[in-house]
């Protein structure tokens, strides 16, 4: 695996700067979610640093990476070009910076829609890439609060709004984001 400046010359060079600011930004926020939660928060920095190593790829290389990998997207995914780069991301983590750890390649895979029982982690940066300090939309700063209070009642609520969102602009919501939603609900701890 890179090292964790090799992995951020390499993001610099192959990412847009806006793009390179919000991943340190979800690195960051990560490495502090980590601590708080009790685990790795090198594992966690990585993770951030490379959940976008496919965004700025051009569609047809994403779509070579997905029949290559023989990926079959979902009928939702297969109409939100939006999702590829997270659904190739793990793959282009484990190609371009080497990184082996199943459990960051996992949250990598799952930082945009989420999924059923997620890993503290895949929790961590599905969350640090919605609450990054460079993040501006109304309900960041409730959701920013809720997280570091206790990170799975920030990502319910995180979840719950990603999905008013979609819903607000009639946009295509993916079955994974709902079940990961489900699976918060059907513990006890949100019943009531």
């Amino acid at each position: 695996m890179l090292s964790i400046e090799e992995i951020k010359a390499y993001l610099k060079t192959n990412l847009m700067e806006k793009r390179y600011t919000h991943i340190l930004g979800v690195a960051d926020t990560a490495k502090k979610l980590a601590k708080l939660n009790g685990i790795s928060e090198e594992k966690a920095e990585i993770a951030g640093l490379a959940h976008d190593v496919a965004k700025n790829l051009k569609v047809d290389t994403m779509k070579e990476i997905m029949e290559k990998n023989n990926i079959i997207l979902s009928e939702v995914e297969q109409n939100n070009a939006n999702l590829w780069h997270s659904i190739i991301a793990d793959i282009v983590a484990k190609d371009k910076l080497g990184i082996g750890d199943e459990e960051i390649l996992d949250a990598v895979r799952w930082h945009t829609t989420g999924k059923e029982d997620m890993s503290t982690l895949t929790k961590i940066i599905y969350i640090a890439d919605m609450i990054e300090p460079s993040r501006k939309f109304e309900g960041v700063e409730d959701i920013r609060k809720l997280t570091f209070e206790d990170l799975d009642r920030g990502v319910y609520y995180g979840l719950t709004c990603s999905i008013e969102f979609l819903l607000t602009r009639n946009l295509l919501i993916d079955e994974n984001t709902m079940k990961a939603r489900n699976y918060f609900l059907l513990d006890s701890k949100f019943k009531g």
